[in-house]
């Protein structure tokens, strides 16, 4: 009994260093990303013309999404508009790269297309994940509906055979 006891104790304190260990390495761990997040922000001139008309396009296709949400076939085009624009995205990199002189302040559209890919296709992958949590629900309600009208059709062919 002692030795199960030993055993016990022994695994639990090895639980816990593994735990003490976990908390110290995501706390450091998650520093070195949010200075990069600041030092994203920061080197973006968020008052520029083109940036501002991006994000309200974001903003104005979220609430389109939202105000659409009962409209299942426009959804599923706007759903399909998204990942489009997503898939879309390194050729209009390469695009935005040659020509940047002519809108932006600055070279933002590195060859990883990292700018791009927060600030065009992070949007629309959110957008298309509403999208597709709207059309789950909307699933639900439909499966949850066609068992209803099933349940009765039964019940009204089982009286049908009772009379």
């Amino acid at each position: 009994m002692e030795e199960i006891q030993a055993a016990l104790n022994a695994h639990m304190d090895l639980m816990a260093d593994l735990v003490g260990n976990l908390t110290v390495e995501l706390r450091s761990g998650l520093k070195p990303a949010y200075e990069n997040l600041m030092g994203f922000y920061h080197a973006i001139n968020w008052k520029e013309p083109w940036l501002i008309g991006l994000i309200s396009f974001h903003a104005l296709l979220l609430i389109l999404v939202i105000l659409s949400r009962k409209n299942i076939n426009f959804q599923m085009c706007l759903f399909l508009l998204a990942l489009g624009g997503v898939h879309l995205a390194e050729r209009l990199n390469h695009l935005l790269a040659r020509n940047w002189r002519s809108f932006a302040g600055q070279n933002y559209f590195d060859p990883n297309g990292v700018f791009l890919s927060v600030l065009w296709s992070g949007p629309l992958l959110i957008i298309a994940l509403v999208i597709l949590v709207n059309m789950l629900f909307s699933l639900c309600y439909l499966i949850v509906k066609w068992k209803k009208t099933e349940l009765k059709h039964r019940a009204r062919a089982a009286r049908k055979k009772d009379e």
